[in-house]
């Protein structure tokens, strides 16, 4: 960590490039907030961007690989570093990186030709590849070997989209994004698994609290395996009634494990409750989707309780407390940065009804503008944390 933090004071340029949650970070708040307010433009008929996609294709594309690529670049470049006790990548090199991300979403968004399209886009999870396999190598940090073949089978969904859509088909239904999908939430169950109980744990010993999170156990390690198979089984056969079986059981397997983190003890910490909110929309998509196979009609809104709510909250979860964090704030949430949380939750609810309602359009408008004003707030709030030097910056 000196090593980081030497590095980091030696940067001179502009303070967005001096940790990698910084710049990527923001870029997420930003993309996912305008990424959505383009979608409702879509759904109106107004045709805002010149896409080469399908307007619900892009919708799905840009929130599981342009919104989550920015957060999963962000989340490694800060935490692999404190994994394996080698220098954060920062300045120039980061900006490079920054600036991948920024031309997968251009050439998205303005329909350049497919194989261009598939070439920007598909460069950032490559350079995120070799960056964490690199680092994982040269820090023999074989603990999250499992972390480097999950971001490989997200960028190879991202592949398989692509593929897809320069056949002519339909993206959006196919099993390059059911695979992205998979792949985050599996990353959800397996990194989720380890910071909830422990940030909890910390929390509750700061309060003279004894009944603590259960450690990790054998229970742990079935319930991975169960969702590894059952969201094995939805990415090759989402259709099939064994597929439903895994995932109901899978979904029952990881509502026990979350039940012995003593989330209920933690309501008074919105930085704490918002992680055990998030895993707990991991459960409850394996039993949406187990739900969905019978009636394949609210499909595509019980998909979303996994994009929407396991994604999307945790992803702003871990974005806020790594901002603070990192940006030298306290590790506290205000009633600000938790309206942020109960924004997504409200969206998640809103779309879900939404899909089992379809007549009720206002839902779907419902769970937009909630999606919208979470994380466009999210950049507003964090702007200054995320663009400024850390406060003890000068002293250290």
């Amino acid at each position: 960590m000196s090593g980081s933090a030497a590095r980091m004071r030696a940067w001179k340029g502009p303070a967005v490039l001096s940790y990698g949650f910084r710049p990527f970070f923001l870029s997420a708040g930003i993309w996912a907030a305008l990424a959505m307010a383009l979608w409702v433009a879509m759904l109106t008929g107004r045709e805002p961007l010149p896409i080469g996609l399908d307007p619900v294709s892009w919708h799905a594309h840009e929130m599981m690989f342009g919104y989550l690529g920015a957060v999963m670049a962000g989340f490694l470049l800060t935490a692999v570093p404190n994994w394996t006790g080698r220098l954060p990548v920062t300045g120039w090199p980061l900006a490079a990186l920054a600036g991948l991300w920024l031309a997968g979403r251009a050439a998205m968004a303005l329909g350049a030709p497919a194989a261009l399209a598939a070439a920007a886009d598909l460069s950032l999870g490559a350079a995120l590849l070799v960056f964490l396999a690199r680092e994982i190598l040269a820090g023999r940090n074989w603990r999250n070997l499992p972390v480097l073949a999950l971001l490989g089978l997200w960028a190879a969904g991202n592949a398989l989209f692509h593929l897809e859509a320069a056949r002519g088909g339909f993206p959006a239904q196919g099993p390059g994004l059911r695979l992205g999908l998979a792949a985050a939430v599996m990353l959800i169950a397996l990194i989720g698994g380890r910071i909830v109980p422990s940030f909890t744990r910390n929390w509750l010993v700061r309060r003279g609290e004894s009944r603590l999170p259960a450690p990790m156990g054998r229970g742990d390690a079935v319930a991975l395996s169960l969702a590894a198979l059952a969201l094995g089984a939805w990415t090759a056969a989402p259709d099939a009634q064994a597929t439903a079986a895994a995932l109901a059981a899978a979904g029952a397997a990881h509502l026990w494990r979350m039940s012995r983190w003593r989330g209920a003890r933690c309501r008074a910490e919105a930085l704490v409750w918002v992680l055990h909110a998030a895993y707990a929309f991991v459960p409850l998509g394996f039993a949406a989707m187990a739900a969905g196979i019978a009636a394949p009609q609210a499909m595509a809104a019980a998909q979303h309780v996994w994009m929407a709510g396991a994604v999307g909250l945790m992803t702003l979860a871990v974005m806020t407390r790594a901002s603070l964090g990192h940006g030298g704030r306290p590790l506290h949430a205000g009633r600000p940065v938790a309206a942020l949380y109960w924004a997504v939750i409200v969206a998640v609810a809103a779309r879900l009804a939404g899909g089992l309602a379809p007549e009720q359009a206002w839902l779907l408008h419902l769970a937009a503008g909630a999606w919208i004003a979470a994380f466009a707030g999210f950049a507003i709030i964090f702007w200054p944390i995320l663009t400024r030097p850390r406060p003890d910056a000068a002293a250290a």
